[in-house]
């Protein structure tokens, strides 16, 4: 029997310059999901007043479903959000009960499939709408695998199977086929997005395929034709495997505990870092007014500001200037006695010239 499947929903592909060096594009394409390390990943669950309207078919009528989940989902999703902490990342996951505090907000809405953005994508959504949904029981046999599975999303991951590496030639319109029985009721476009699509090379979580991987959907029998071992399914173990693990700590190191070196008003400081590094910095302003934070030089950054409250920091406003002519910038009023937190994370660089920083 066919397991129930996460159904990522399409996202448009962003629009990069045409002409950019292979090497800058790869590094733009394999890091624009990704949060900068040190971040605080605040995450709540929808509870009964939240929800949306939905049409009734055939009445011209609307009823009101709610995204609340029972506690015992919720500890199953908050128990995964743990063990992917306990691997020692260079992110912290906080439970918050505001969703306008959260980055990642949280329902279960049952019949509305279950999916989550993929990584720094959950920042484009609205603040009373969710990141992530549970739309079945996370505490039936298998089903905590779920949890993992959509949290690893939240991280940037995306799904395995779908990886150029895998070599799989699949028999596509047995998967069709399959899919579009029960218990997913896919249509085809569902399907081929999150299964028959190949990803570029520069999106994927690793170089080899994984197949033991908590990205790697349950596939039953007849819908790979190649590789010939796997004539009669994958069926990965639903755990956080080798290469999971060495995803995320490669790309989210852990980090020792904060103190940035200071980022004084106007005053350059070099930026000495290579594809995928990061710097970061604080701010103690000497004074209440409107600061700009920017960066220079001919390369590809993230720049997020943080604001230090309750002794962690929270995401104030970033900007992403990969592909562009122009550097990034932020502006933001800044209040004395209160600290702040710039990391920088580089894509790519370019031109003979170093890169930097600065606030004025």
């Amino acid at each position: 029997m066919t397991a129930r499947h996460c159904s990522l929903p399409p996202q448009p592909a962003p629009a990069y310059p045409p002409g950019l060096a292979a090497e800058r594009l790869g590094a733009l394409i394999g890091g624009r999901r990704l949060w900068v390390n040190g971040t605080v990943l605040h995450y709540c669950f929808s509870g009964d007043t939240a929800g949306s309207e939905i049409a009734v078919p055939g009445t011209g009528r609307t009823r009101w479903v709610s995204w609340g989940g029972a506690e015992e989902q919720q500890d199953v999703v908050r128990e995964c959000f743990e063990e992917w902490r306990g691997l020692g990342l260079g992110l912290t996951f906080t439970e918050v009960r505001d969703r306008t505090e959260a980055e990642l907000r949280i329902g279960f809405q049952l019949g509305d499939g279950t999916w989550s953005a993929v990584g720094r994508d959950a920042l484009r959504v609205g603040v009373h709408e969710r990141t992530m949904n549970f739309g079945w029981d996370l505490t039936a046999p298998g089903e905590r695998a779920t949890a993992l599975h959509q949290i690893g999303h939240a991280l940037g991951m995306l799904h395995e199977h779908q990886s150029p590496y895998a070599g799989i030639h699949w028999d596509d319109e047995a998967v069709y086929a399959e899919l579009a029985g029960p218990p997913n009721h896919w249509s085809r476009d569902r399907t081929y997005h999150n299964i028959l699509r190949r990803l570029g090379p520069d999106e994927v979580n690793g170089s080899v395929w994984d197949p033991q991987s908590i990205m790697q959907y349950a596939l039953p029998p007849g819908l790979i034709l190649e590789p010939e071992q796997y004539h009669g399914g994958v069926y990965p173990p639903g755990t956080l495997s080798p290469a999971d693990k060495e995803f995320v700590l490669r790309r989210y190191p852990p980090a020792d505990p904060p103190r940035p070196p200071p980022l004084v008003p106007f005053r350059s400081v070099p930026l000495g870092l290579g594809p995928g590094e990061q710097a970061d910095f604080r701010i103690d302003p000497p004074e209440t007014r409107d600061y700009t934070v920017g960066t220079f030089g001919e390369a590809d950054r993230v720049v997020v500001l943080f604001e230090e409250r309750d002794g962690e920091p929270r995401f104030l406003a970033g900007h992403d200037d990969g592909g562009t002519a122009h550097n990034a910038a932020i502006a933001a009023r800044l209040v004395k006695g209160r600290r702040y937190y710039v990391r920088v994370r580089l894509y790519s660089a370019w031109g003979p010239g170093e890169t930097a920083v600065m606030c004025w």
